[in-house]
């Protein structure tokens, strides 16, 4: 039978008791994920995360758009920042892209401990569900939150998501995964009145950065499963 875990902030990763074979799904919803994917519907051919702003620089004479943020703040020298709206296909249709943030690129770097990561947001919810189900792999949902900490946005998609892959015949037995899914049907019946109290959620407002509110939790507006390979995600759909 395979299993769901979930972790509720990176600095809580090392200490995951899933060990062989599982799948890693990164989770950072406002809004780094949401805009990978996003970012992929839209027509990118690869992805590439670092962890520091200063790896972005050697990618930008081989072709590559830069994406790039802290604290919501659009680094210099980028071409744009982590909204999912930058993504636009005149953008980045058939382009490369190297990306930083704030959380999400952080996380992904501590996730390389598997071999199967991808990245997970209510825009491909249900399509990542159905990738996961046909795995024979153990899986745990890694969410971002903020500075090592634990956030209610990225919480809520573990919950949403757990759900769904226990209708698909997966078992849990770890008390973050329930609580998860207990905070996922408190909020379900109105997520984007649920999320007002989001400390992100309030940090993006003050920066006049949350156009991004109700895309970040609509379902399904993407078909992709952006799938980590050799540094890089591709689309796995394809």
């Amino acid at each position: 039978m395979r299993s769901i875990e979930t972790c509720f902030a990176p600095p809580l990763f090392p200490h995951i008791l899933t060990k062989e074979n599982f799948s890693v799904v990164i989770v950072d919803i406002l809004r780094a994920t949401t805009a990978m994917c996003t970012a992929f519907e839209m027509g990118a051919t690869e992805i590439i995360p670092v962890a520091e702003i200063e790896e972005t620089i050697k990618f930008r004479n081989k072709g590559y758009l830069i994406a790039g943020e802290r604290d919501g703040i659009v680094i210099d020298g980028a071409d744009f920042g982590n909204s999912p709206f930058n993504f636009t296909r005149e953008k980045v249709n058939g382009k490369k892209i190297v990306i930083t943030t704030t959380n999400g690129t952080q996380t992904i770097k501590a996730a390389h401990i598997s071999n199967t990561v991808v990245l997970g947001a209510f825009s491909n919810i249900s399509y990542l569900t159905d990738w996961l189900a046909k795995r024979d792999q153990n899986v745990v949902i890694f969410c971002s939150g903020w500075k090592n900490k634990f956030n209610l946005e990225d919480s809520l998609l573990a919950g949403s998501l757990a759900q769904r892959l226990l209708k698909m015949g997966f078992e849990s037995d770890c008390d973050s995964t329930k609580g998860a899914i207990d905070l996922w049907d408190i909020a379900k019946v109105d997520v984007l009145a649920y999320i007002q109290k989001a400390s992100h959620r309030k940090r993006l407002q003050r920066l006049g950065l949350d156009d991004v509110l109700e895309y970040c939790f609509t379902l399904d507006t993407t078909s992709v499963v952006p799938l980590l390979r050799n540094d890089a995600f591709i689309d796995a759909m394809k």
